[in-house]
């Protein structure tokens, strides 16, 4: 890991087979005058690539020691680097159309696709790379063991689609779990009208916070078995069985 030692409080595992980078690299498909922002470029693996396809790039990365290194492997004019946390930047500060790439820390995954979903009026789209588990759970359909408030509040904003594992033998150190790669582009027009984005982060957290809850009990703070009725669901029904437009609807109805 040309001496850089991982460390554990960010998350670090280093992508490291060539194999595997170029294989992103081409899913992503980078090219010249692409605004791309990387987040967590590490020990520079992807960046290299990036760089070559589009000519030059972001990247966000928290390490200090690290983007000394990436300053010193690229020149400003190639890589323009932000020493910043990724939980807390300004994205909107890289201008429209933006393209996100990373190697997401697991540690903070959800967190952080979650913060990347604020801005999704500006993505154009996003490629990250995350724990296998935390991808099944971003694509799952209603009445699958791995449908959750991830998959309800990514699916209402994005067309997440699973790309391809990548094996824990690509990393350095060698992660205990399978990566996999998802692509999440904006629904743009064809996204649900959400009337108040706080009520629905409220209903679908609700609606999910103990899963064997009926619709009824989970939501009795928010709402009535009779206003559930009102917009055609069942009182009974456990949230895992609802599909995103039945969230909307019924976040909808409660901002009303």
């Amino acid at each position: 890991m040309r001496g850089h030692p991982a460390r554990k409080r960010f998350g670090q595992n280093f992508l490291a087979d060539a194999h595997y980078v170029a294989k992103i690299v081409d899913a992503i498909d980078p090219r010249p005058g692409d605004n791309l922002v990387e987040i967590g470029p590490g020990l520079g693996a992807l960046t290299g690539a990036l760089i070559e396809r589009a000519g030059a790039i972001h990247a966000i990365e928290i390490d200090r020691d690290l983007a000394a290194r990436l300053a010193a492997d690229f020149s400003s004019a190639k890589l323009a680097l932000h020493i910043a946390d990724a939980l807390e930047f300004d994205y909107a500060s890289l201008g429209p159309r933006l393209r996100v790439v990373g190697n997401l820390p697991y540690n903070i995954s959800s967190p952080l696709l979650f913060r990347l979903a604020e801005f999704e009026t500006q993505l154009r789209d996003l490629h990250v790379m995350l724990q296998r588990e935390v991808v099944a759970r971003m694509t799952a359909q209603p009445a699958t063991p791995d449908y959750g408030r991830l998959s309800v509040m990514l699916q209402a904003k994005f067309r997440v689609t699973r790309l391809f594992v990548v094996p824990p033998g690509a990393f350095q150190p060698t992660p205990k779990v399978d990566s996999a790669i998802a692509r999440l582009v904006p629904l743009a027009e064809a996204k649900p009208r959400i009337g108040d984005d706080a009520i629905f982060s409220r209903v679908v957290a609700a609606a999910f916070g103990q899963r064997r809850k009926t619709m009824r009990n989970a939501l009795s703070a928010l709402c009535d078995a009779a206003a559930l009725s009102a917009v055609g669901i069942d009182p009974a029904a456990r949230g895992e069985t609802l599909a995103v437009a039945d969230f909307v609807r019924l976040s909808n109805s409660l901002t009303a």
